[in-house]
Formats: structure tokens, sequence, C-alpha cells
């Protein structure tokens, strides 16, 4: 096998949070519902992913991950350490198209497939609630997904509802 191709991962290594630092380039965003999922991602798979940097510890692609693990309770769990790679790169423009082609690699969900996955959770009896907590999704965003009548996947949120509040009648006195 190529050096050149293994050789990154021979360098994996927990580190100190603070000393890895991001790039200045990023042209990655990510909304602060995809960052929730993110660390309920780690939270529930294990940290899977390394954080690729260089050699002076500015990120290249991990950006988001680094982020997520600034934060409680991820940071307490981790020690305040993060796990890194490093690429070594003669040129920024090889961390620059590092970082670009990490984060288009990645793709898109395509809306077929993303039914077919809810059906198949809904049909193991996942609850709505679950599925939205575990894929960062909203009711609404599942109900469309789901192509389940409105009645039924109504029906399906409160299924599990046993008990409700009691209804107070205040008046001003």
């Amino acid at each position: 096998m190529d050096n050149k191709m293994i050789g990154p991962l021979s360098t994996l290594q927990w580190v100190e949070r603070g000393i890895v630092k991001p790039n200045d380039y990023n042209p990655n965003k990510v909304s602060k519902q995809n960052l929730e999922l993110l660390k309920q991602s780690i939270l529930t798979n294990g940290w899977t992913l390394p954080i690729v940097v260089r050699p002076d510890f500015t990120i290249i692609d991990g950006y988001h991950r680094w982020v997520v693990s600034g934060k409680e309770p991820l940071f307490s769990m981790l020690n305040g350490k993060v796990p890194v790679v490093i690429v070594e790169h003669s040129e920024r423009s090889e961390d620059i198209y590092g970082t670009v082609t990490h984060n288009r690699a990645r793709g898109t969900h395509l809306l077929e497939p993303m039914k077919a996955i809810i059906k198949e959770l809904l049909g193991e009896g996942k609850t709505v609630e679950e599925i939205g907590k575990q894929l960062g999704m909203k009711l609404e965003e599942i109900y469309r997904l789901s192509d389940f009548s409105k009645e039924d996947f109504l029906s399906m949120m409160t299924k599990e509802v046993t008990e409700f509040s009691k209804a107070e009648y205040v008046t001003k006195i």
C-alpha cells in the first residue's frame, strides 16, 4: 500500500482541544439545529471521524466536530480532548482543496431514500419523537416524508400518550 494513502491514520492521536484551531477559509456553514444533530450523533455513535489537521494543528476538515467538542456534555466526557490525524501538504492550496473536497464529498440526502428510511423506522415501531431526535428532524419533516395521511400521522404521534394533565378553569378576582 502507498504510504501517502495510509500515512494520516498512523498519526491518529487524542490531543488537547485547545491546541487545535480553525482555518481562515472554510466555506462550510452549519445551522444550530445541525450542530445539535452532530452532537447527538457523537453521543449516540461515539466519535467516529477524527479531525484532520495540518502539522500546526490547524483544521483541514472537522471544524464542526471541533466546535461541538467544546460544548457540554462532550467536553467533560472527552476530558477536553479531540482525536486528530495529521496531513502534511506542501502548499496552502492543498489544504484548501482538502477542506472543500471533504465537505463536498459528503453529498446530500435524496428524497426517495429518506422516505424509505422514515417508513422503515416507523414500521419498526420507532416513535416520531425518537426519529426526530436521532435524525435531527422536526415533526413536520417526518410527516412529509412518511406519506401517511394527516390523521394517521397525528394518531401515531399521540398513541403513546396515556395520561393527560387536568385542565384548570382560572378566573381573575
